[in-house]
């Protein structure tokens, strides 16, 4: 029986590493977004980076809780729950009357900030216990 991975795939080091090195940039143009947001910086690189930041912070963190799903599926749930929590931080700083671009920035890195931080705490939980998840 041949248990060699087949011919032109990747070994799964290789592709483990390039998803790091992806979330990676993804993170780091996030916190960009971010800088240039609460800097108030009139460049045209502003808009494509806070974008970035206000759908991409929340959908890594969502996707890193998602564990070990599917790929299709986490991409799906992390997209429609970045979007969910864009939606609801937006609506309840209208709601009271406190709107700003700043604070809307600030309230959506910080808690995707704060899933990812859970996430980690739990992970390191269940390490720590040895259970499996």
């Amino acid at each position: 029986m041949n248990c060699d991975p087949p011919v032109g795939a990747a070994p799964s080091g290789t592709a483990s590493g390039l998803a790091a090195l992806l979330t990676g940039a993804a993170w780091s143009g996030a916190a960009m977004g971010a800088a240039l947001t609460l800097a108030d910086v009139d460049s045209p690189l502003r808009v494509p980076f806070t974008l970035l930041l206000l759908v991409g912070a929340p959908a890594l963190s969502i996707g890193t809780a998602l564990g070990r799903t599917s790929p299709l599926a986490r991409a799906v749930v992390a997209l429609a729950g970045a979007l969910a929590l864009d939606l609801l931080v937006a609506q309840g700083m209208l709601a009271l009357h406190l709107w700003s671009v700043r604070g809307g920035t600030l309230a959506v890195a910080a808690l995707s900030g704060a899933v990812l931080l859970l996430t980690a705490l739990a992970r390191a939980r269940r390490a720590r216990t040895g259970r499996a998840g």
